[in-house]
């Protein structure tokens, strides 16, 4: 199943050396008008300086709310978005985050650069950073993010993924999505890899639920039911697990490992594979 997130985030671009360009662009030919820029120019110099610049991008990074605002899309700001665990085999593969950028000033922004940072453990992006070459006045383009959820991602735990937002010019703006990855909905005991193995064999498992913790064994046993290993012995909670079987020290031949999840209720949940240790 894919998930698809969409968020606005309308921020206004402020560009004080864009004022003599504007005059220029209106008076090319006309050499009063060039001497009146001139005289502007001398007048504005106070507004093209580093200092300027940085104080000017420090006081609208500081008031974000008025660069800052969340459309209709968006339920609340707080709002933790829930991404399924991915079922079965593999990642969970194509969910997106549309990041809608727009332009509230009155100029063109360009080089605007979009990067997903503070990217939690088991997400992967297939871009972490996409350019708008040309965002214009009062327009609205959309970043596109693709993404997977690892079976390995931590479930049942909110995570703050971060989005900054720059130009050429260095003004920078960030966007907060929360997300969540929710656990398994069911029990599952995979079949190990290799398989046939020599010497070493992974086991893979999930458990289901949410606020809850399992007591878990996790034995191996040759073909005549004689317990060989005990490969987990723990508390757990809900998610996916794998372990590592060495076989070394045993021969060839059948084994069976074997599941089983004890609940808060002390309900047994029971599962078993076969497996064929070749040497």
């Amino acid at each position: 199943m894919r998930t698809i997130i969409t968020v606005l985030l309308c921020i206004s671009f402020a560009y004080a050396q864009q004022i003599p360009t504007m005059i220029s662009s209106k008076a090319k030919n006309d050499l009063e008008s060039q001497a009146m820029q001139k005289k502007w120019q001398e007048k504005l110099k106070q507004f093209n300086t580093p200092e300027f610049k940085k104080s000017l991008i420090d006081s609208l990074q500081k008031n974000k709310s008025s660069l800052t605002s969340v459309s209709a899309k968006v339920i609340e700001a707080s709002t933790c978005y829930e991404i399924p665990f991915p079922e079965g085999i593999g990642a969970s593969k194509g969910n997106t985050i549309e990041l809608a950028i727009a332009n509230s000033s009155a100029f063109t922004a360009e080089g605007v650069k979009v990067e997903a940072t503070n990217i939690p453990s088991g997400i992967q992006f297939k871009e972490k950073t996409i350019t708008l070459t040309t965002l214009k006045s009062k327009e609205e383009q959309t970043a596109s993010f693709t993404f997977s959820v690892e079976k390995t991602a931590k479930v049942n735990k909110e995570d703050t993924l971060r989005f900054t937002i720059t130009d050429k010019t260095g003004q920078k703006w960030t966007k907060e999505i929360k997300i969540s990855i929710t656990p398994p909905t069911t029990y599952e005991l995979l079949q190990n890899y290799p398989n046939p193995f020599n010497p070493t064999t992974t086991i893979e498992y999930q458990l289901p639920g949410t606020g809850i913790r399992y007591n878990v064994s996790l034995k191996i046993y040759d073909a005549i039911g004689r317990e060989v290993a005990h490969l987990v012995n723990e508390q757990q909670e809900p998610g996916y697990y794998q372990k590592t079987f060495n076989a070394n020290r045993y021969a060839s031949g059948m084994y069976i490992y074997r599941l089983v999840a004890t609940d808060v209720q002390n309900k047994q949940h029971v599962f078993q594979k076969k497996m064929v240790l070749m040497k």
